[in-house]
């Protein structure tokens, strides 16, 4: 029997002046990494549905006064995006300085000191200082678990906790509580983290972006994490 030949709908855009081709499903994200294009992001994760939380992925897309997030900004074609300006620059050094004046990230005293996704891209944006003022919240952190931390003074409700929960270990243990600043993850009904449904699987401290989720007795540089494992099982689950 003959396969059937299949088509793929193929877009061409620019990418800061570069012609660059891309299926029409990918997203900004996804073809400016491939085309070894730079953009920074924080709630994004390879093996994770995007949400566009974080909003540091904020690209230009020439003939529109509005930002929009590269991880779910799908292609067109024609589009001319830009990831690098001065107002991109501005945009995201203010969301970075908002989510560090809105809870303890003082990377001094913190656990993930040198292992933070939010302390490495606020070095990439070249983020010195907050002109902002400290809300100084104190928030729950919750030790009732006996091997995890779950620290909500560093947590910046990136979601990739609550995604991995749901979408790769299937228990959806963790989700999100709350609107705007009083927003706040929670273990199912808002139990503790230590007498609720959680399998202990780690999964969510592997993929945390700062030190809101830790091992007890890994903490720092002694406990790197590795969330490149979400593909991986991603491909054996589909396998299967």
């Amino acid at each position: 029997m003959t396969p059937v030949a299949t088509t793929v709908d193929v877009k061409t855009l620019q990418i800061n002046g570069e012609n660059v081709s891309a299926r029409a499903d990918q997203t900004i994200l996804e073809v400016a990494r491939e085309n070894g294009i730079f953009i920074p992001t924080l709630c994004h994760l390879d093996g994770l549905t995007d949400v566009g939380a974080c909003r540091i992925c904020l690209v230009e897309i020439k003939g529109s006064p509005k930002l929009f997030p590269a991880c779910v900004a799908k292609v067109e074609e024609g589009m001319e995006v830009i990831t690098n300006s001065e107002r991109l620059t501005r945009h995201r050094r203010t969301i970075l300085e908002l989510l560090f004046a809105e809870r303890n990230h003082v990377c001094a005293v913190c656990v993930a000191n040198g292992n933070c996704e939010l302390q490495a891209v606020a070095q990439t944006q070249g983020l010195t200082h907050i002109r902002l003022p400290y809300r100084v919240q104190r928030l729950e952190v919750d030790t009732s678990n006996e091997r995890f931390v779950a620290d909500h003074n560093r947590c910046i409700l990136c979601s990739r906790c609550v995604r991995v929960c749901d979408e790769v270990e299937g228990a959806h243990v963790w989700d999100i509580m709350g609107r705007g600043i009083n927003s706040q993850v929670l273990t199912d009904l808002h139990e503790p983290w230590g007498s609720s449904s959680c399998t202990r699987c780690g999964k969510c401290i592997q993929v945390c972006p700062t030190g809101a989720l830790f091992d007890k007795n890994k903490v720092g540089v002694s406990h790197p994490k590795n969330p490149e494992f979400l593909p991986y099982l991603n491909m054996m689950r589909d396998a299967k």
